[in-house]
């Protein structure tokens, strides 16, 4: 089992930056991608961002393609996503999830953990 923390979520205006951060503990040598997922009520759960472990490839969804920087501490199991110039859009549930995945931006059911998410709101 891995289970995942995250944190860094708040409001912010548009244009604005806020820094999530996503600790794994157990058994990380299970997993090799970690990233976020977003969600808004009434819509299905996407793909934001995921980095393969130990210096991988990153995928990123294309509306944040530019603004946001997904990056990994692997000392610390931390995964961290870095986003700017922050859009109304942007604003939702931002979950952490690992899982073991070929390659590419999984969809949701292809990661194993999740945490319990994080909220960041835009005000315009």
């Amino acid at each position: 089992q891995v289970q995942l923390v995250e944190s860094g979520g708040g409001s912010v205006q548009a244009g604005g930056s806020l820094r999530l951060s996503c600790a794994a503990s157990g058994d990380t040598e299970s997993i090799n991608v970690m990233g976020w997922f977003r969600q808004v009520p009434g819509k299905e759960r996407e793909g934001v961002a995921v980095i393969y472990t130990g210096g991988g490839s990153l995928y990123y969804a294309h509306s944040v393609k530019g603004r946001f920087t997904i990056s990994e501490d692997n000392a610390e199991n931390t995964v961290y996503l870095q986003m700017n110039d922050l859009k109304p859009e942007d604003a939702a549930m931002y979950y952490c999830a690992a899982g073991f995945y070929a390659s590419g931006l999984p969809p949701e059911n292809g990661m194993d953990y999740w945490g319990k998410g994080t909220l960041v709101n835009i005000s315009s």
